[in-house]
C-alpha cells in the first residue's frame, strides 16, 4: 500500500455501516511530504458533499487559525479519525473509528509527519487512548502529537480562538526542535 492507493481504498471502504449514507468517503488532502498532519473527527455535510476535509464552517475557523498562526494549509496533511460522515453530525460511534483507524494508521505511517495535531477528543481518544483536551491542550505527548480544541468547538465558543490558535503556533516550535 502506498499514499497514492490510499484514498481509492477509503473511498471504496464498506467495513461500517457509514458507507451506505455517505455521498463521498473523505480520505484527507495534503502534501505527501507534509512534516505536519491535522487530524480532526469525522466529516460534516460540506465536506461530505465535496469529498474534502474542513471546507465548512469549522474548515473556515481552521483556515482563520492556521493564517493567525502562520501556517500554510498548503504544506498540511489534514484529514479525521473517520473518513465518512456520521447520520446527523453525531459523534462517531467506536466501531467506526475502529474500522477507520487502520485508514489513519497508514496515513500516519506512508506519510511520517514530525508533528501529528490532533483536535478534539474523539481524535486524541482515538489516536492515543486519552481524553480532556482542555486539559491537555497545547502539550506535546510522546514529541510527537500536539493536543487542540476541534475547530467545531471554536465555532460553537468563539473565545477559543485565541487559545485554538496558541496551541497551533506550538507547530512551528515542535519543528524547530
Amino acid at each position: 500500500m502506498n499514499l497514492e492507493q490510499l484514498p481509492g481504498e477509503i473511498e471504496a471502504c464498506t467495513r461500517c455501516s457509514l458507507c451506505q449514507s455517505r455521498l463521498r468517503a473523505v480520505p484527507g488532502e495534503g502534501p505527501m511530504d507534509a512534516a505536519v498532519m491535522l487530524v480532526g473527527e469525522a466529516p460534516g455535510a460540506d465536506e461530505d458533499r465535496l469529498g474534502r476535509p474542513f471546507v465548512g464552517r469549522a474548515g473556515r475557523i481552521l483556515d482563520r487559525a492556521l493564517d493567525m498562526a502562520s501556517l500554510e494549509r498548503e504544506r498540511i496533511f489534514i484529514t479525521n479519525v473517520v473518513k465518512c460522515r456520521p447520520p446527523n453530525n453525531r459523534r462517531p460511534l467506536k466501531g467506526e473509528m475502529a474500522a477507520c483507524l487502520p485508514h489513519l494508521r497508514a496515513q500516519m505511517e506512508l506519510l511520517h509527519p514530525r508533528v501529528i495535531c490532533l483536535m478534539g477528543n474523539v481524535a486524541l481518544g482515538a489516536v492515543l487512548g486519552m481524553q480532556g483536551v482542555m486539559s491537555l491542550h497545547g502539550q506535546t505527548i510522546q514529541d510527537r502529537y500536539l493536543v487542540t480544541v476541534h475547530p467545531a468547538a471554536v465555532v460553537r465558543n468563539r473565545r477559543l480562538m485565541e487559545l485554538f490558535v496558541s496551541d497551533l503556533q506550538e507547530i512551528k516550535r515542535m519543528l524547530r526542535d
